[in-house]
């Protein structure tokens, strides 16, 4: 019974696909983050129905060495924050939170993902997780024309 034991242990650990890829936690404190840039994605543009809005993106430190050197290292967090754009009066405002959408470089957590965590929280809400186990369809397929860039299509602003 032990030997049947260690094979199921060792299938279990041996293979990515039955192992569960940890969650990306909730970035806290993000927006003290450096600002990597800010655009608005208005109706017209082929992702409007899905991101449609005003987008900052922030990085951590070692997110801003990865867009420094092309390549991003273990530890390094890009956030997406998108916001409702109200126009009015001539003038394009931010409005109530979308999503804070996740980007985490763990390569030994996520090697089906090119060694990124995804995950999109909804609104402002911490805990309400709008990607889970759909991070490979949801998000990667997305990034997956980027790999030559690491799998980020932003560039850090001068």
């Amino acid at each position: 019974m032990s030997r049947l034991f260690a094979v199921v242990l060792l299938a279990v650990f041996a293979n990515p696909v039955l192992a569960e890829e940890p969650e990306v936690a909730y970035p806290d404190g993000y927006r003290n983050w450096h600002h990597v840039k800010s655009m608005v994605i208005e109706s017209g543009h082929p992702l409007f129905a899905a991101f449609g809005g005003i987008h900052h993106l922030y990085a951590n430190d070692k997110a801003i060495q990865g867009y420094q050197s092309g390549t991003f290292a273990d530890g390094a967090v890009i956030v997406f924050d998108l916001l409702e754009a109200n126009a009015a009066d001539n003038a394009v405002t931010e409005g109530a939170r979308k999503v804070v959408g996740v980007m985490q470089k763990n390569s030994a957590a996520y090697p089906t993902t090119g060694g990124w965590g995804f995950e999109g929280f909804a609104g402002s809400d911490k805990a309400k997780r709008v990607v889970g186990a759909n991070a490979a369809t949801a998000c990667f397929a997305c990034h997956l024309p980027q790999k030559s860039r690491d799998y980020v299509y932003s560039n850090l602003r001068d």
